[in-house]
């Protein structure tokens, strides 16, 4: 398996999220794997917060269809450690869920655990960077990338300071506001990705991506990879509301990821290359080594 990384070092990365255990532990499962057939670089697991301030609409229901199915932490690491996939895996959760964990308190006893299921990386949207520090040390003790949101207003010395403490990628937040997909790419993309032009980490787009064309132009403007949820959690929601199987529900998500991480490669100029080393599929990428 690569490190995080090494998932961006040799073409744009797709990084798709889903809320685990929506709606169920064994369909996130089938789910999660999916994605990773369809394309995807780095995979980031939501574990439902019954608070999530950064989330729109669509994962809001996702975390509820999640809660009430039953998830909890100790669950959602259960279900990481049955996964069978070859992608670096990143938990995008809240710090109350962190700290809380364990008897001792602290973000110690999460991350030792996250650790040992196989999660690389961590994404925690309500956590300042300035009282980062003791979840810092214990991603350093355990080899966990810490991954922080830079949203479209940061600058100055709050930026310096998320940027001293980052690794893995930075999530650049396409947009002001929640997550959620939108009918276009946002303006202030490319500015977001100038002033980070200069710290030497990958940097990955999310917040309202769509589409494979959405995708592309996230890469044209610079972007090393893009982050989808929204649109990938309404397939979920819409498949569930409809009452069809998780298997034909997996399959529209190989899909949509292939569509995706297609739009991608063409943002970096590389889709003739990877359509003709897998006969002329459309979105896919060579198989793995």
């Amino acid at each position: 398996m690569s490190t995080i990384r090494e998932a961006f070092a040799d073409e744009p990365a797709f990084l798709p999220y889903l809320a685990v255990g929506d709606p169920d532990a064994e369909a996130s499962v089938e789910y999660i794997e999916a994605l990773e057939r369809g394309g995807a670089d780095v995979i980031e697991l939501g574990l439902p917060f019954s608070e999530p301030i950064a989330e729109g609409p669509t994962i809001q229901s996702a975390v509820v269809r999640s809660l009430e199915g039953g998830m909890t932490p100790t669950k959602f690491f259960e279900t990481v450690s049955r996964l069978t996939v070859d992608v670096p895996l990143v938990c995008m959760t809240y710090y109350n869920l962190i700290y809380r964990f364990g008897e001792e308190g602290g973000p110690k006893p999460f991350v030792e655990r996250a650790a040992a299921v196989g999660i690389e990386g961590l994404v925690v949207p309500d956590l300042p960077a300035e009282e980062a520090d003791p979840l810092r040390e214990a991603c350093d003790t355990y080899g966990l990338d810490l991954v922080f949101i830079v949203a479209p207003t940061t600058r100055g010395e709050r930026l310096e300071r998320i940027m001293d403490r980052v690794s893995g990628y930075v999530y650049v937040q396409a947009r002001l506001g929640v997550t959620g997909a939108r009918a276009d790419v946002s303006t202030r993309t490319t500015e977001s990705l100038d002033r980070l032009a200069e710290w030497d980490v990958p940097k990955a787009v999310g917040f309202g991506i769509k589409t494979g064309e959405h995708a592309r132009e996230v890469i044209a403007a610079g972007a090393d990879g893009v982050i989808v949820g929204s649109a990938l959690v309404d397939l979920i929601a819409e498949g569930h509301n409809d009452g069809d199987s998780t298997a034909e529900v997996a399959d529209r998500l190989e899909a949509k990821a292939r569509e995706l991480k297609g739009g991608a490669l063409e943002g970096a100029g590389i889709e003739a290359e990877v359509e003709a080393e897998n006969g002329g599929e459309p979105g896919a990428r060579p198989e793995r080594k």
